[in-house]
């Protein structure tokens, strides 16, 4: 039985994806870069951004480092809240809580970004345990967030279960011993989620309490 599930931010609770794109174009934009096709730039959701600008539009280590710099000037002022919630996940944490279960979120996004979009969508009350980036923390890899977050939850790896929607979240839970439960309402495939080895796929934010509560 579980006592802790960690949930990823972007693409898990909320629908990120409008505000990201938008970040990432201002970055381009200010170095003259050709925007890629959208199908391109979803890839940004999810993995660290440096590694994103790196292996999506070719930037060497420091060019990406600089980018990432730019990308938040303006996601802090507007792409934070070009944002939604998913529907049926208010929902779902509440099913959770009500359970008796500990929530938590393990997110690449830095970590003052996390507390006020869960705070702005009212979702900070379901969570104990909210653990992100530093905002110099850029390189951080989603295994050691994971781990941050279990530290500071006093959690078990057998006791606890990640939900996400990308092969980062399956692969950085897997390296803490701990299941994964795939979204496919995310930004991640189905196939992806798969040949990560996502424990489970759940199709909507029902699913994954039904999943979890057994």
């Amino acid at each position: 039985m579980y006592k802790l599930v960690l949930f990823d931010l972007d693409g898990t609770l909320t629908e990120s994806a409008p505000g990201i794109l938008n970040s990432v174009k201002y970055a381009l934009r200010h170095y003259g870069a050709k925007i890629p096709p959208e199908s391109e730039l979803l890839k940004f959701v999810g993995p660290p951004l440096i590694e994103s600008f790196e292996k999506i539009i070719g930037w060497p280590t420091e060019r990406a480092t600089e980018a990432v710099d730019v990308y938040r000037e303006y996601f802090a002022e507007k792409g934070l809240f070009e944002n939604s919630v998913y529907p049926g996940v208010p929902e779902l944490l509440k099913r959770l809580k009500d359970g008796g279960l500990r929530l938590g979120v393990a997110t690449s996004k830095p970590q003052p970004f996390c507390e006020r979009i869960l705070a702005h969508f009212r979702l900070d009350g379901y969570f104990e345990v909210v653990r992100g980036i530093p905002l110099d923390g850029e390189g951080m890899t989603k295994s050691e967030v994971i781990a941050e977050a279990l530290s500071e939850a006093k959690a078990s790896s057998s006791e606890t279960v990640m939900v996400g929607d990308r092969e980062h979240d399956v692969l950085g839970a897997k390296e803490n011993g701990i299941g994964c439960i795939g979204v496919l309402y995310g930004y991640g495939s189905r196939a992806e989620l798969e040949r990560a080895g996502a424990a489970a796929l759940c199709e909507t934010a029902a699913d994954v309490a039904d999943i979890i509560l057994g």
